[in-house]
């Protein structure tokens, strides 16, 4: 159920698309903090948090009511300006238009947010915040991400521990030279004596399919 806060939040940013700019960081106070699931996904990072769905509402709300190039340009300042949690917002909101377009098999985003959406991708995933690198690895990511920043993604996911559920596309992205990029990342922990993870293991030994 969306919270009556997100709902008054959503219309207010549909009426006037500027309205995001305060609206964006007042989510955490308007909707609270706490993981969505908090037993099965304590620190969020495969269901997200409460603001995280609220930001990404009203992500969704702002790239509908702004042009294209507005809305680029939006969200890329709400993204440079925030906080961490901020941050997070703005790829969860690509995550949902991502998703919906896929599911809904609607209009594709618009260049300009695509161009703006993996320059953020590309900053989260320089940085060592796992819900941040767990975000950007979203739907956004797995629909528009080049393979070569996708893998070393993918590899930053695996050294910080982020559960392979928290990332989107694995078996549509997943390719022979990600494999042995696991592998080799394997065979390094087991000479220095380290943990290997199921999820390493799983992409070290994932079956490709021939000209998928």
């Amino acid at each position: 159920m969306t919270h009556p806060w997100t709902i008054t939040a959503v219309g207010d940013v549909t009426a006037d698309p500027k309205r995001i700019s305060a609206l964006f960081p007042a989510a955490g106070r308007g909707v609270g903090r706490d993981p969505v699931d908090p037993e099965r996904d304590p620190l969020g990072l495969v269901l997200g948090t409460a603001d995280d769905a609220a930001r990404a509402s009203l992500v969704q709300a702002f790239i509908a009511a702004a042009d294209d190039e507005a809305a680029a340009a939006g969200l890329a300042e709400l993204y440079r300006y925030g906080d961490d949690a901020e941050r997070r917002g703005v790829l969860c909101g690509l995550n949902a238009e991502a998703q919906a377009t896929d599911a809904n098999a609607g209009l594709p985003l618009a260049e300009p947010i695509v161009a703006s959406g993996r320059e953020l991708v590309a900053d989260a995933l320089r940085t060592n915040d796992p819900r941040l690198v767990a975000a950007a690895l979203g739907a956004f990511a797995a629909a528009h991400l080049d393979q070569h920043g996708w893998r070393h993604g993918m590899l930053k996911a695996l050294f910080m521990g982020i559960p392979l559920e928290a990332v989107a596309g694995i078996d549509e992205r997943v390719d022979d030279e990600l494999a042995r990029m696991a592998a080799a990342l394997i065979a390094e922990r087991r000479a220095a004596g380290r943990d290997i993870s199921a999820d390493m293991t799983r992409l070290a030994t994932i079956q490709t399919i021939p000209g998928a």
